[in-house]
C-alpha cells in the first residue's frame, strides 16, 4: 500500500505535467471572478496581501487554459448572486453550494468538491454538540447554506439567536470573545482554520451533502465553456493535486473533486 507521502508526491507530479502541457498564453480578455477574500483556504490573502487558495489557484489555471487574465474582485457572499446576475462579474467562487433554489437564478459548472456544515466552539466552553446550543447565540455567514440550515433547525434546537456575519474572521473573533456560542458554517474550511488553534474545536459534522462549484449568470455560455475546462483539469489530476497542496491529502475517487459529473440543470 502507498504512503499518504507517496500519494502527495503523486499528486505534485502530476500536477507538474499538467502545468507543462501546451496552454495558449494569448490572452484576449479578463473574467472578473468574484470572491469572498478571507474563506480560508479557499480565497484569502497571504502575508504580502496577494490573493491566494483552492479556489484561486483554480479559477487561475481556468483563466490560462481559456486564452483569460483573471481579475478577482472581492464580494461579501451574499453579494456574489446579484454581482453575476448583473454581469458586474463573469464568475464567482466563495466554497458556493449547488442548490436547487439557486439553480432557478444562476447556473454552475460541475462541483469539484463534496463538502458538509460543521459546528465550531471555544475547546472546554461547554458545547461540544448541537444539542449543547439550546438557550445559546450561533454565527453563520450571512446568505450561506449554513445560515439557511440554521434559521430552518432554529427551533429544533433552541437557538437564541442567529447573527450572521460576512465572513469567517469576524464570526470567529466574537466565538473567542464569547459573544456567540457556536459558528456553524463549510467543514473544509473550520477543519483548516482550527488546526492550528488549540482553543477552538471542531464538535460536530452536520451531514448536508453539498457540492461547490463556480457560479454564474443563469443563460451565461461560458459556463459550459468552465465546465469543459474543469473536465480536462479532473482527467489530469489538477483539481486532486489542489485537494492535496492545500488540504494536506489526496481526494477519494468518489468525489467530485475527482469524478467528471454532468453541469446542473438550471429550472
Amino acid at each position: 500500500m502507498k504512503t499518504r507521502r507517496s500519494f502527495l508526491s503523486a499528486a505534485l507530479t502530476a500536477s507538474a505535467l499538467v502545468l507543462s502541457m501546451g496552454v495558449s498564453t494569448s490572452y484576449a480578455e479578463t473574467l472578473k471572478v468574484g470572491a469572498n477574500i478571507g474563506n480560508v483556504p479557499w480565497e484569502f490573502q497571504d502575508a504580502s496581501g496577494n490573493n491566494i487558495g483552492f479556489e484561486i489557484d483554480l479559477v487561475n489555471e481556468v483563466g490560462r487554459r481559456m486564452g483569460h487574465d483573471i481579475e478577482i474582485v472581492n464580494i461579501p457572499f451574499n453579494g456574489l448572486f446579484s454581482a453575476v446576475q448583473s454581469g458586474r462579474i463573469n464568475m464567482a467562487v466563495s466554497s458556493i453550494t449547488i442548490t436547487e433554489k439557486r439553480l432557478g437564478s444562476v447556473s454552475f459548472a460541475q462541483p469539484y468538491y463534496d463538502s458538509d456544515q460543521s459546528l465550531t466552539a471555544k475547546e472546554g466552553g461547554g458545547v461540544d454538540s448541537l444539542n449543547a446550543l439550546k438557550g445559546k447565540v450561533v454565527a453563520v455567514d450571512t446568505g450561506s447554506t449554513g445560515d439557511i440550515w440554521a434559521t430552518a433547525n432554529s427551533a429544533k434546537y433552541g437557538f437564541s439567536d442567529i447573527r450572521r456575519y460576512e465572513g469567517l474572521s469576524p464570526a470567529m473573533l466574537d466565538l473567542v470573545a464569547g459573544r456567540v456560542h457556536g459558528y456553524i458554517s463549510d467543514i473544509p474550511a473550520l477543519l483548516y482554520y482550527t488546526k492550528d488553534k488549540p482553543n477552538l474545536k471542531v464538535v460536530q459534522r452536520i451531514t448536508t451533502g453539498e457540492k461547490y462549484s463556480i457560479m454564474f449568470a443563469k443563460t451565461d455560455p461560458l459556463a459550459k465553456d468552465v465546465n469543459a475546462v474543469l473536465t480536462t483539469l479532473k482527467q489530469q489530476g489538477y483539481i486532486s493535486y489542489l485537494h492535496a497542496k492545500w488540504f494536506g491529502s489526496v481526494p477519494e475517487a468518489s468525489t467530485t473533486t475527482v469524478k467528471v459529473v454532468d453541469m446542473p440543470k438550471t429550472h
